[in-house]
């Protein structure tokens, strides 16, 4: 594939690109609605908030340490990935293996898991590498995502909440894109908790993800540069239907960009876009986010970005191996190259259980 560079001087005068149509479709679709974009003054995401709030391990530097070996000696512990919640996670200390990187455990721990159900068992350590990260949601509650897709957002939660709640010993955060901040919505540490902070939200508004992404990632980032040995990485899942009214690309650019000018891991920050319904313009500026964001700003800067379709309201549920897309594929890329069409199957997902 060919690198396109584009000289910023010269967009007053040519024609506009592919994405920049993209963009305008999305935006005057969003006005047909009669939705209104939020400006930085307006819009009460426009603060930046502070996505998590765990103090580091003063003994040592355990973040930019790749995590323990997955060791196939052991009886694996096996969890079924079903809307219960998941069993507490155990704070008891493991023996530390050799070190290694934590994408070669990753990639092991995936070659031995071939599970075509999600509700097979599958081997915890698959999903292990999540232990390291501070996981958060951010999920669109735009007018565009109100009714059915809605009902779909539900469902898609219900599938990864429990994996994510039961691998972040000190629970997950969750961010509306128009719902005001609240503290309870931070260090939630069990599925259903999820499903009534879902529930007590109602969809309307504008689509200001860009914006909100922004106001997580800059102080993440001013905090990681401060202080990198003891910031934990951080796994952002957006769900949304890909509609967004603002420059989504920029604040994606910023922060790889500030990722290589400090060196971080490769991992340090991934953000995952769970797609809900079909609308191709979204799903081509989705697709555009994932495959050539890089190229467009040089082909200089890291991969952060992975999208993943739900097709729930199609017939389809995710697989054991779309749950590992989802909740990883950001911050793997041999799990980000998977096929969309690998990662359904013919079942419908269930509801969220208490």
């Amino acid at each position: 594939m060919s690198t396109i560079t584009i000289n910023p001087a010269l967009l007053c005068t040519q024609k506009p690109t592919n994405m920049q149509v993209i963009f305008r479709k999305i935006s005057r679709k969003g006005s047909n609605r009669g939705t209104t974009t939020p400006t930085d003054n307006a819009h009460p995401q426009a603060r930046e908030s502070t996505p998590t709030r765990r103090p580091g391990n003063l003994n040592g530097n355990p973040f930019r340490e790749p995590p323990p070996a997955y060791s196939a000696a052991p009886p694996v512990r096996t969890t079924s990935i079903s809307p219960d919640d998941a069993p507490a996670y155990s704070t008891a200390p493991s023996a530390r293996l050799a070190p290694f990187s934590p994408i070669d455990v990753l990639s092991t721990a995936i070659e031995n898991t071939h599970i075509a159900s999600p509700t097979t068992p599958i081997a915890d350590d698959a999903y292990s590498f999540l232990r390291t990260f501070d996981t958060v949601f951010v999920i669109d509650d735009s007018g565009s995502m109100a009714g059915g897709r809605w009902r779909e957002a539900a469902d898609a939660i219900a599938t990864v909440a429990p994996i994510c709640t039961s691998h972040d010993p000190d629970g997950i955060d969750i961010y509306f894109l128009n719902a005001p901040d609240d503290p309870a919505h931070h260090g939630v540490q069990r599925a259903s908790t999820v499903r009534d902070i879902f529930e007590s939200v109602r969809p309307g508004g504008g689509t200001p993800t860009g914006q909100r992404l922004r106001s997580i990632l800059v102080p993440y980032l001013r905090r990681y540069e401060l202080d990198p040995e003891h910031t934990r990485p951080i796994n952002i899942i957006c769900v949304t239907d890909g509609d967004a009214h603002d420059d989504v690309e920029s604040p994606l650019i910023d922060a790889a960009k500030k990722l290589d000018a400090l060196d971080a891991p490769a991992w340090q920050v991934g953000i995952q876009f769970f797609q809900i319904g079909n609308d191709p313009e979204a799903t081509e500026l989705l697709k555009y986010l994932d495959d050539e964001l890089a190229s467009s700003a040089g082909g200089s800067i890291r991969d952060i970005v992975d999208t993943v379709p739900y097709r729930g309201r199609q017939g389809g549920t995710l697989t054991a191996d779309g749950v590992l897309k989802v909740v990883l594929g950001s911050v793997n890329r041999r799990l980000d190259r998977r096929r969309s069409r690998d990662l359904h199957t013919s079942v419908r997902p269930a509801e969220f259980e208490t």
